[in-house]
């Protein structure tokens, strides 16, 4: 038994890149597992593998008493002195308890219980390799694709991505090269351990420290991002030195750098605005391409009324009024646009959102604290709301989303 043991821990050493000390100690903890009762009646016991000889030893964790011991827990002293001349009454010892049969018991052991061991070892690895690289992007092959989920091999671990963190339309087949954000490592599941993806805002960040040396090196930061994925996605930049031009930098020499960022989007399209303290400055460059004329700070409602020319109303706006959308996300304010023809008769940017707020919650039925969430992130008409994709309204946090996709099929 102890030369195929050996062989054993060696050849699952070298073919699944686990440690030895990581397979002797899933032997051990198998073993013990499945033969406790055929070793001692002793409530703690342990299995011992020499790591040099394979050979297997079993010990019972005894406590040494000076009379007939009242359990299986207890050993009398005086036999524990011929092994222990330094033993005292109420020493807790360990006793070996090796049965003359233990080399069929640990095979049959093995067999039973070492798979489910090594696959616990071979987790803890991924833990332990991959721990330092969440919040990274990675890369790997694509296995297959089942119900949805994207399995993909990334050499010494398998990783998932599931369909919600997969961009919309994009499609993938086995072998094909694929990069994706870490979100979390999950060992205690029986799939895979890596959890990906390309939906998250932060994707699009990593891309941009990968492709921009400066956003790298530390001169350009990244201030902030807001992503609907695979359609467009808003990052604002900003330059600790005033010589270096932040957007410049990220769109690179004839736009090299960013197009090599929306390829791998899939052509998403990406805007890269300058970073302002200046709330008015910050959303009339979150707006852009459109032209504004003035804004105005409701501080108390942390919102945003942005005037605009008629002209320039559709720009700001954006097709499904995603440009104001991606903006209010940026800038982390509510944003309510006005042309410049109807600024004089507008109400305040709290009777607007109470406005919009009701009719949504007439023409939907959905509930009064849904309505002003779904408006304070930019989803201000029915129109809105049905153009929208599953990405975005899953972004409003605290939302009876069922309720919401059930009113709006029924209208």
């Amino acid at each position: 038994m102890s030369n195929e043991l050996l062989t054993v821990i060696e050849y699952l050493s070298q073919n699944r890149s686990i440690s030895r000390e990581s397979i002797i100690k899933a032997l051990e903890n198998a073993i013990l597992s499945a033969s406790k009762k055929s070793i001692h009646p002793a409530s703690e016991l342990k299995i011992k593998i020499d790591p040099p000889t394979g050979r297997i030893q079993a010990w019972a964790v005894l406590e040494v008493v000076d009379q007939v011991p009242k359990n299986s827990d207890q050993i009398v002293i005086d036999r524990v002195l011929e092994r222990y001349p330094d033993a005292k009454v109420g020493d807790r010892i360990e006793w070996e308890v090796t049965p003359s049969n233990f080399g069929r018991i640990a095979a049959q052991a093995a067999r039973q219980n070492l798979s489910q061991q090594l696959r616990r070892a071979e987790k803890e690895n991924v833990q332990e390799e991959f721990a330092s690289r969440v919040g990274q992007i990675i890369y790997g092959t694509v296995k297959k694709v089942e119900a949805g989920n994207i399995l993909i091999d990334f050499e010494k671990a398998e990783g998932i991505m599931p369909a919600r963190e997969q961009i919309r339309d994009e499609k993938y087949s086995n072998g094909d090269r694929i990069n994706a954000l870490l979100l979390k490592i999950d060992i205690n599941t029986s799939g895979p351990s890596l959890i990906v993806s390309r939906t998250a805002p932060e994707f699009v960040t990593r891309l941009f420290e990968r492709e921009v040396s400066e956003i790298h090196d530390g001169v350009v930061s990244v201030k902030g991002i807001a992503r609907e994925p695979g359609k467009r996605s808003k990052i604002a930049v900003a330059s600790s030195d005033p010589r270096v031009d932040p957007v410049g930098a990220c769109v690179g020499v004839r736009g090299t750098r960013v197009k090599r960022i929306t390829d791998e989007l899939g052509a998403e399209r990406v805007d890269i605005v300058p970073y302002s303290e200046d709330i008015a400055t910050y959303v009339s460059n979150a707006l852009l391409p459109a032209q504004v004329q003035s804004v105005k700070i409701d501080e108390e409602h942390h919102a945003l009324l942005v005037i605009v020319n008629e002209d320039q109303s559709k720009v700001a706006f954006g097709r499904k009024a995603q440009n104001v959308r991606l903006a209010g996300k940026l800038v982390g304010w509510t944003i309510k646009l006005c042309d410049e023809t109807s600024k004089e008769r507008a109400p305040s940017i709290e009777e607007q959102m109470k406005i919009a707020a009701g009719k949504l919650v007439e023409t939907l039925g959905i509930s009064d604290a849904d309505a002003a969430k779904l408006v304070a992130n930019g989803f201000v008409t029915v129109e809105g709301l049905k153009a929208a994709d599953s990405a975005a309204l899953e972004a409003v946090e605290n939302i009876d989303l069922d309720a919401l996709r059930a009113a709006l099929e029924n209208l």
